[in-house]
């Protein structure tokens, strides 16, 4: 199983950045899939947005309005853009895989597969 993410990079803030979550060996309909970061010094735990198997969304309330997570099951893949990006989003964000019962409830002690982490910086 392989989560591939992508798309992470510098950008200013005020800026947009697309990152994308492409999974392999996995039934992707049977997952629900989310973005967690993490921060210098912290433990990756935050999860900023979900989407479940049936397209049901989540957001954390610091990126509502900012952020759109969607998902291609053609594609194997979840998209998650991410606008008006403020230094405060600096982080490693991480795309995960959790079984699709538990719906929008992820938290890390619940994902089966973890992506590789992709840099996120916004200067300011």
């Amino acid at each position: 199983v392989q989560l591939q993410a992508s798309g992470g990079g510098l950008v200013q803030s005020g800026g947009s950045l697309r990152l994308s979550c492409t999974a392999a060996g996995l039934v992707f309909d049977e997952y629900s899939i989310g973005w967690f970061i993490q921060t210098p010094g912290t433990e990756r735990e935050r999860v900023l947005c979900v989407i479940s198997s049936d397209g049901n969304t989540y957001y954390a309330d610091t990126v509502k309005g900012r952020f759109t997570i969607s998902r291609d099951s053609a594609k194997k893949t979840v998209t998650l853009q991410m606008n008006n990006l403020k230094p405060e989003d600096t982080a490693v964000y991480y795309c995960a895989a959790a079984p699709s019962f538990y719906g929008l409830e992820l938290t890390k002690f619940r994902v089966d597969h973890w992506g590789h982490g992709t840099l996120v910086t916004v200067s300011s």
